[in-house]
């Protein structure tokens, strides 16, 4: 089972399409059925996930996708989404309220944040002045306008590998711990790196997909992909079981299919 985390403030619609189609690729789905809301799945007379606006739980393709903020859904899943579209802040307020910043952190199986919900799982975001889960060990910055890029960023733009963490005798307190720090932006130095995340299986460095945001993660240990926008960033991260995108895989054609289908594949 796919749990998509529903908190409110989510691109579910073209993620559950993008998801659909990445199960049809792995010969996984087994209908066509469009979106379904159903009162089957009610324990004890509760609704299976959050409710719908007409108080039913929404299911997507059953045996496969569900929209859930029910902790033992989520929990059960052989997979977790955690989408996410507007200010980080409120974001993160509705997914508190809904008890679930403390929860995911504590998932053992593969988890995937996108856009909002990959800036959610790092340390803070200067978006409202937003403390988030911590999972990966960077904060959420904004675009600096003086670095003469237009922002919000919105468009195509491609992946690289990050550098390696610059090495520095013992005891020797670094000016930064994030990776590339201190070369000469991305854009003009020579990649020859290897996307090498399973994130990635068969995508090269260059590969484009697709943005819309205003902050983005810094580099740091974390940090899977990166790409420019006045500045170096995070484009994707990973720890452990959990994975983040900071651009959109459900807007990035058949590359963010392919990522999702990696995803599903782990």
């Amino acid at each position: 089972m796919i749990a998509i985390v529903d908190y409110g403030a989510g691109n579910i619609r073209s993620v559950l399409n993008a998801l659909r189609r990445s199960l049809d690729s792995l010969a996984l789905a087994r209908d066509d059925n469009s979106l379904i809301s159903t009162e089957a799945a009610r324990p004890s007379g509760e609704p299976f996930g959050m409710r719908s606006p007409t108080g039913r739980a929404q299911i997507f393709s059953p045996e496969e996708i569900v929209l859930t903020a029910d902790t033992a859904v989520l929990r059960a899943a052989d997979k977790v989404i955690l989408p996410g579209v507007g200010e980080a802040s409120t974001a993160m307020k509705a997914l508190s309220d809904c008890g679930l910043a403390e929860f995911i952190p504590t998932l053992t199986q593969p988890v995937l944040g996108i856009c909002i919900g990959a800036q959610l799982m790092c340390r803070s975001s200067e978006e409202g002045g937003a403390r988030c889960m911590g999972i990966f060990s960077t904060d959420v910055r904004r675009f600096d306008a003086a670095a003469g890029e237009k922002i919000p960023h919105m468009g195509w733009n491609s992946l690289f590998a990050p550098a390696p963490l610059p090495s520095r005798p013992t005891g020797e307190t670094p000016v930064s711990s994030c990776p590339g720090a201190g070369e000469a932006p991305m854009s003009s130095r020579a990649q020859s790196r290897d996307l090498s995340s399973p994130l990635f299986k068969g995508l090269p460095e260059g590969t484009y997909v697709y943005f819309v945001h205003s902050f983005y993660p810094e580099l740091c240990p974390d940090t899977i992909a990166v790409s420019h926008h006045g500045v170096d960033f995070s484009a994707a991260l990973a720890k452990d079981n959990f994975f983040a995108c900071q651009f959109h895989p459900e807007k990035s054609g058949a590359v963010g299919e392919t990522i999702l289908r990696n995803f599903l594949s782990l």
